[in-house]
C-alpha cells in the first residue's frame, strides 16, 4: 500500500477505534496533530507509535511547531522563540542571527524526533509587509534576508532528520485578510512577486523536500486560487522554479478554500489536478467521510515516492538529547532570545 492524498487528524490524545480503521484507508497518507492530541512527551510518543503502527509504510505525522505564537506542543517542549525575533537577531549581527536560526531549527526538529514526529510544516518564508496575519511569523521584510535565515532553518531541521516544508506559497505576507476565514486576494501580477518566491528559489537550489501552498487568488495570475492552480503549481513550481519535492495544499477546510470553489470533493480533485500531492483536511470529521467515501481521483504514481522521502530520520533518545553539545547551544541561544533584542527596528518591521 502507498500513502495516499489525504492528512487528516484526531480528536484526541489517543487513537479510537473508528480512527485506528480511517487512518487503514488507502486515501490516507499522513496525519496531522493539535494541541488538544497533546498531554505530554510521553503520551506524544506513544501516539506517534501508534500511527505509525497503524499500515506500512508508516503514515506521516505531522504538527505546526513553527515556535513563538504557532507552537501547539508546548509543557515538556521549549518555548521556541518566533521567526521575527530570529530576525532582529540577525539585524543586529548577520552572522549570530544565521547560526540563531539554524540553531533553533535543529532544536525544534531534534525535540519533535525524539517523540516520533516525522514533519513540522515550518518554515515560515512570507515577507513581512507589515500587513495582514503573518506579523512575527515571518524573518524579516527583506526577502534576500528571509531566503538567508529560511536556508539555515532548514539546514538545521535536516541535521536532525527532518525535513522542511517552506510555506505558504507563492506568498501570504501581502494580503490583509485571514485566509482561515476568507480567501484573500492578491492582485499583484507576476512580475512584482520576484521578492516574495526569492526565499523559494534559494531553498529550491538547496534540495527543499516541501512547500505548503496558500488559499490565495491572484488574479493577474490565474482564476484560481494557489492552492488549486496548475498555472501556479505545475507550470511556476515544478516548471519554472524546478521543484522536485512534495506540494502540500494548505488545510482544505479553510474559508479561503471553501470559498465559491465548490464542495470538499470538488475542492479535493481540483488540488490533487492542479498538482498537489497530499491535502491535510483539518478539523472536520465530517469532510474527511465524505472524501473517503466519494474521492475518485487517484494521486500521481510520482507523489507516493515524493511522500515517503517525508518520514523522519534516524532516532533521538529523549533522555540522551539533553547531553548533546547542540542542545547545550541551542539553550544559550533560548536565554538570549528571552532578553529584549539588542537592536531598535524602525517602525517599517
Amino acid at each position: 500500500m502507498t500513502l495516499g492524498p489525504l492528512m487528516v487528524d484526531l480528536e484526541g490524545t489517543a487513537m479510537t477505534a473508528d480512527e485506528r480503521q480511517m487512518l487503514r484507508h488507502p486515501l490516507v497518507g499522513g496525519v496531522i496533530l493539535f494541541t488538544r492530541n497533546y498531554a505530554d512527551p510521553e503520551q506524544l510518543s506513544a501516539l506517534a507509535a501508534d500511527i505509525h503502527a497503524a499500515r506500512t509504510p508508516p503514515l506521516i505525522v505531522a504538527v505546526d511547531q513553527e515556535g513563538g505564537r504557532i507552537q501547539r506542543f508546548r509543557p515538556g517542549f521549549c518555548a521556541l522563540p518566533s521567526a521575527r525575533r530570529i530576525g532582529h537577531e540577525y539585524d543586529a549581527n548577520a552572522r549570530a542571527g544565521l547560526e540563531l536560526a539554524r540553531s533553533m531549527g535543529w532544536l525544534m526538529a531534534a525535540e519533535l524526533r525524539s517523540r516520533g514526529v516525522d514533519l513540522s510544516f515550518a518554515p515560515c518564508v512570507d515577507i513581512d509587509y507589515g500587513v495582514g496575519i503573518i506579523t512575527d511569523r515571518s524573518f524579516h521584510r527583506s526577502p534576500e534576508a528571509v531566503a538567508a535565515l529560511a536556508s539555515a532553518y532548514a539546514h538545521g531541521m535536516r541535521d536532525a532528520g527532518m525535513a522542511a516544508t517552506a510555506k505558504h506559497f507563492p506568498g501570504h505576507g501581502a494580503v490583509v485578510a485571514d485566509s482561515h476565514l476568507t480567501l484573500p486576494v492578491d492582485r499583484r501580477p507576476l512580475t512584482d512577486l520576484t521578492g516574495d518566491l526569492t526565499p523559494y528559489r534559494r531553498l529550491i537550489a538547496n534540495g527543499l523536500p516541501a512547500v505548503m501552498v496558500a488559499h490565495i487568488l491572484f488574479p493577474a495570475v490565474d482564476d484560481a486560487p494557489s492552492s488549486l492552480s496548475a498555472r501556479w503549481i505545475r507550470d511556476v513550481l515544478r516548471g519554472e522554479m524546478r521543484f522536485q519535492g512534495v506540494v502540500f495544499a494548505d488545510d482544505l477546510s479553510m474559508g479561503g478554500a471553501a470559498a465559491a470553489f465548490g464542495d470538499i470533493v470538488t475542492r479535493a480533485t481540483r488540488a490533487l489536478s492542479a498538482g498537489c500531492d497530499m491535502l491535510p483536511v483539518c478539523n472536520q470529521r465530517a469532510s474527511v467521510v465524505e472524501l473517503l467515501d466519494r474521492l475518485r481521483m487517484e494521486p500521481e504514481p510520482a507523489s507516493g515516492l515524493r511522500l515517503v522521502r517525508l518520514h523522519g530520520r534516524g532516532e533521538w533518545c529523549p533522555d540522551e538529547l539533553q547531553t548533546r553539545p547542540e542542545w547545550q547551544r541551542a539553550q544559550a541561544w533560548l536565554e538570549r532570545c528571552a532578553a529584549a533584542p539588542t537592536l531598535k527596528l524602525d517602525s517599517g518591521r
